[in-house]
């Protein structure tokens, strides 16, 4: 008898138990928390080192030159893959750059970010990659917050010992009260176009664009201005401020697209030392990146995110007037994040829904060509005979065909 009165014994303190944590799930929820990664300012300045291929942390942006393709690992440095035979591309060096998320290539020199750092590397000979040099505190506002997480802790960092080189993210449970009163936090994108043979080409996410003998570096306020003429001695110019949350960049002819959270600028760079504002097109609050072909802006809106907006869409702005941006369409997406433009063909990177391939002849109607849904989609690059594509740490490539386009191969990066 008493073996029975614990066992019923038992039996209520778990049902009050129970009662207890339904109670608390009504006040708690799964919360993704940022915590700085950090390293010594004495180190710091020295950690630039080329090292063999190893597995991807974090995949982050996308870049081809020539026959190679740069994956960034998220905050981490560059991996440099030979992709001579796209069918079996290969993992050839890694260059380690803290708090690396951009780079772009303009005949074999090299240009990363490290923080507030600009680093240039020729890589004419790809099997002895060199650092060059190093401009310190150049890029201004560089400091790149991960766009998804709820919260930011930065305790006992020393500040005076310390610099930020990147994020830890991890869920943790919080009081829902707690998130509703938390500070804001800003995101991160990035954006680049097509180029000539010298250049390199980048993804939509970019923060980088070469035009001609100029670096154009966004920041959240700044478009960083570098004169490369001398390809391994930067100049930097003025920096010309360009308003809150700049997250992107795209270049057509002697314009430069800028994306950001409220809206798209448009800046003219007839006189490339100092872009002139032209004019803007606000859509509202979201992560946006934009590609641009002859009469449209092509824009994807990502809510649901510390980016503000609670709906993710496309948005394709008729630019036929460059200084009257107007809003031609928009189409309902789920949770799109690169995209990029080839012929009559749109791609865009739906995050988990997958790489989505548009006819782009009719933007009152597009026309949906493939739907490849089994794969998390981030960044993507239409190159000149395949199309790249990166996402949850693995690098696709297809092959253009009449209708579509067809698998060719992928790489798992880690």
């Amino acid at each position: 008898m008493p073996k029975i009165k614990i066992l019923l014994l038992l039996i209520l303190f778990i049902g009050i138990g129970a009662c207890n944590d339904k109670q608390d799930d009504g006040d708690y929820a799964d919360f993704l928390v940022a915590r700085p990664m950090t390293m010594l300012k004495t180190d710091f300045r020295n950690n630039a080192e080329i090292l063999p291929p190893k597995s991807i942390e974090e995949s982050g942006k996308l870049y081809a030159y020539q026959n190679f393709i740069f994956i960034n690992d998220l905050y981490k440095g560059v991996h440099v893959i030979d992709n001579s035979n796209p069918k079996a591309p290969q993992k050839i060096a890694f260059i380690e750059i803290a708090g690396n998320v951009d780079i772009s290539i303009k005949d074999s020199y090299l240009y990363a970010d490290s923080i507030t750092d600009l680093l240039v590397f020729d890589i004419s000979d790809i099997s002895n990659i060199r650092q060059v040099n190093r401009l310190e505190n150049v890029l201004r506002d560089n400091v790149v917050f991960p766009a998804e997480a709820d919260f930011f802790e930065f305790d006992g960092i020393d500040y005076s010992n310390e610099i930020i080189v990147g994020w830890e993210v991890v869920t943790e449970r919080r009081l829902v009260e707690e998130f509703q009163n938390r500070w804001g936090t800003v995101d991160f994108a990035m954006a680049e176009a097509m180029s000539d043979g010298s250049v390199g080409e980048g993804g939509s996410m970019a923060r980088f664009k070469i035009v001609s003998d100029y670096l154009y570096a966004v920041d959240s306020h700044n478009i960083n201005v570098f004169k490369i003429e001398n390809l391994e001695n930067p100049e930097a110019l003025e920096p010309v401020f360009a308003g809150f949350d700049i997250e992107t960049i795209f270049n057509r002819g002697n314009n430069l697209f800028l994306g950001s959270r409220s809206g798209m600028y448009i800046y003219d760079i007839t006189s490339p030392a100092t872009p002139d504002f032209i004019s803007e097109f606000q859509h509202g609050t979201a992560c946006d990146p934009v590609v641009v072909d002859d009469q449209y802006a092509y824009v994807t809106l990502r809510g649901g995110n510390e980016c503000g907006a609670t709906e993710s869409g496309l948005f394709i702005v008729d630019i036929a007037d460059i200084a009257n941006p107007v809003l031609a369409k928009s189409y309902s997406m789920d949770s799109p994040y690169g995209l990029g433009i080839k012929d009559d063909m749109l791609f865009v990177c739906d995050g988990e829904s997958g790489l989505k391939v548009y006819d782009k002849t009719q933007i009152e109607d597009l026309r949906l060509l493939d739907h490849f849904k089994d794969i998390i989609t981030f960044d993507v690059i239409p190159l000149e005979h395949q199309l790249l594509m990166v996402g949850d740490d693995v690098l696709y490539q297809y092959r253009y065909q009449e209708g579509g386009i067809e698998f060719l191969s992928s790489l798992n990066l880690d």
